[in-house]
């Protein structure tokens, strides 16, 4: 994931790659420039490189020990249902809101569903912040996250930024660990 995210970045800045034609757009209209594979090659544009940057050090961070723990297989289909999961996320909060139609791109809520499986397999974990720089556990962690995220959501701050798709790349994360444990909705066969 690491290597595809880059090498597509570095794509994507020469040119090669047009970002009209895969960043996320939302449906409906008539010049709406939505189309389904964009649910899934958002994730892999980024907006410059501070944004591919801190998306690339959690994946390095986070996505190891996930993928160690989960496998391979698991790990690729647990990453892509919470892209999935993010970018309908945000589909549907901002035709909600009646926001503008703006192209979304980054591999945020792949991350952000990471940041979950990680604060949930391995809550009592240390995590250092870069900035400014406080330990804290996990769990703790990623609960602190997901309610800054809410609530610039909420309060629509930071614009520019789709904190309802980190919630939604949470969200789609969740329920791959309920599947793999078998838990409600799913059940086990």
């Amino acid at each position: 994931m690491l290597i595809a995210n880059v090498v597509i970045f570095l794509a994507q800045m020469s040119g090669a790659v047009p970002l009209g034609d895969f960043a996320l757009w939302p449906p409906g209209g008539m010049e709406s420039r939505f189309a389904p594979w964009q649910l899934v090659t958002y994730a892999f544009l980024h907006g410059g490189y501070s944004h591919i940057f801190f998306n690339m050090l959690a994946l390095y961070m986070f996505g190891g020990e996930i993928e160690r723990l989960f496998g391979s297989r698991f790990f690729l289909w647990f990453y892509l249902a919470c892209v999935i999961s993010a970018a309908i996320t945000h589909l549907v909060i901002t035709a909600a809101m009646g926001s503008p139609a703006v192209p979304m791109v980054g591999a945020s809520g792949g991350i952000y569903g990471l940041l979950l499986a990680y604060g949930l397999y391995f809550p009592n974990r240390r995590i250092m912040l870069l900035i400014p720089p406080i330990p804290m556990r996990a769990r703790t962690f990623v609960i602190v996250f997901a309610v800054i995220e809410l609530a610039l959501g909420v309060t629509q701050t930071a614009a520019g930024v789709a904190h309802f798709a980190h919630l939604g790349g949470m969200l789609g994360g969740f329920l791959m660990i309920q599947y793999r444990r078998g838990r409600f909705p799913f059940h086990r066969r």
